[in-house]
């Protein structure tokens, strides 16, 4: 029989808000990161990283502007090289975000209520680090307006057979829908912080952001329906917007790309690599600012098992590619696949099936779960092997196609690693401005969760 000191632990484990928590200490515990004048070591450390590699970006990209796409290393076949690879990667690991704000309020799951915050500012930061690739891409990304269908005397319109076209409006329309949902969740924390703020500055600042916010009946009611026709709208974004992506390869009559199946593999992945990502910000920030009792190990568990769940999904997936290349009796499949496996990405392959499959299995010991060292550890061996995945699946195919007579290899230039590295320094700087910034837990929805909360007419 387990003692009582025991049980007191393994409830307040497993709390979505851990005991002693009032409406005051939330409020003074998630405002303080943002008001208080004092900034953690880490912060400063993770800024200054974020700030040279962003310095690093900048360079690539005016060298890129002077010179020209040749400077990366794509070359017949392979013209699709990491910036592609880059821009799939980063836009799945915005879907967590939504999915944490959408489907999961939607389903009144309250222990998104923790993590939701931080969940959408990254799938904002993220999709401006995608979207930077397919500008840089077009080789003129000063002509990038010619994607939109505007008004001109030329009568020029965009191909919209094109999936690239697809992913255009695909992505802008997330990006949208996402910074609308982040920004109305913002403004009644903005206006907490327009009344506890004892800088004039700061006040007028937060106030125009909270938009006259005095927290009356109407404002919540106003806010509870924009917040669910918001998330209605995001929903069906969290499974089209990667689909849309997948298109990019599905409809190419290519070997390893011309596939049903791409659209749900896509989604899957997305969400396992956005959930690694949610994992890989949230445990070192609740450790730095001590935010153990409202991020606590419930939180890291759900999301661990989530991360689990489509990591499962993944598995199958990569096991039914290998299987249909057989199974259609195409050569030219089986030559793909034969080619990832044994050919000069043979190694690349490995290792993302390493990362993706093999070593996240250790997720089903809850010990691992549970514990925020392992599980960080865990989650930026996904996030490796899901770029590994984008990585092997463009260039394996392109290098070798129908013809031998065309066939090559894909090697990666300092630039390509440079623009790459650049758009982690863009992410890395903005995240970390919005938590110094703006709350980056959600006040009111934490203050929900309290046994307060719950009385009748508190």
């Amino acid at each position: 029989m387990p003692d009582g000191q025991e049980v007191v632990e393994k409830q307040a484990k497993s709390e979505i808000i851990a005991p002693g928590y009032t409406f005051g200490t939330v409020t003074d515990q998630i405002s303080a990161v943002v008001l208080t004048k004092k900034t953690p070591l880490f912060w400063v450390a993770c800024f200054g990283v974020g700030f040279s590699l962003l310095l690093v970006f900048l360079w690539a990209v005016a060298l890129l502007l002077a010179k020209g796409v040749g400077i990366w290393g794509i070359r017949t076949p392979v013209m699709w090289g990491f910036a592609i690879t880059n821009f799939v990667w980063w836009i799945g690991i915005g879907h967590a975000g939504t999915l944490i704000s959408a489907i999961l309020l939607l389903l009144n799951q309250s222990w998104r209520n923790s993590i939701n915050r931080f969940a959408e500012a990254m799938t904002l930061f993220a999709v401006a680090c995608a979207g930077m690739f397919p500008l840089l891409h077009l080789g003129r990304p000063w002509l990038f307006y010619w994607l939109f269908p505007y008004p001109n005397s030329m009568g020029v319109q965009p191909q919209f057979r094109s999936p690239l076209v697809w992913d255009v409006f695909a992505v802008s329309t997330y990006a949208t829908v996402s910074a609308m949902f982040w920004y109305v969740g913002l403004m009644p924390d903005m206006a907490t912080l327009r009344d506890r703020a004892k800088n004039r500055v700061a006040r007028v600042l937060y106030g125009m952001g909270a938009m006259g916010w005095r927290g009356s009946a109407k404002h919540w009611s106003i806010y509870e329906t924009a917040s669910l026709l918001l998330a209605g709208l995001a929903t069906p974004l969290v499974l089209s917007v990667h689909t849309v992506v997948s298109f990019d390869f599905t409809i190419a009559i290519l070997p390893g790309w011309h596939s049903t199946f791409f659209p749900p593999y896509f989604v899957a992945g997305a969400i396992y690599s956005g959930f690694a990502m949610v994992l890989a910000l949230a445990i070192p920030l609740r450790s730095v600012y001590g935010l153990q009792g409202l991020i606590t190990d419930r939180h890291l568990e759900n999301a661990a098992k989530i991360m689990l769940a489509t990591g499962l999904i993944v598995s199958y997936a990569y096991i039914m590619e290998t299987f249909l290349a057989w199974y259609s009796g195409d050569i030219f499949e089986e030559a793909a696949f034969w080619h990832r496996m044994t050919g000069p990405y043979a190694s690349t392959y490995w290792a993302l099936i390493s990362c993706n499959i093999i070593l996240p299995q250790a997720l089903w010991i809850k010990r691992i779960r549970t514990n925020p060292v392992t599980l960080f550890i865990w989650s930026i061996i996904v996030l490796i092997g899901m770029w590994l995945e984008r990585y092997v699946i463009i260039v394996s195919s392109l290098a070798q196609d129908y013809l031998p007579s065309s066939w090559g290899y894909f090697h990666a230039t300092r630039w390509d690693w440079a623009t790459f590295a650049g758009t982690v320094g863009l992410f890395m700087f903005l995240f970390f401005i919005f938590i110094r910034l703006l709350p980056m837990i959600s006040i009111f929805e934490v203050r929900t969760l309290l046994p307060q909360a719950r009385v009748k007419g508190a």
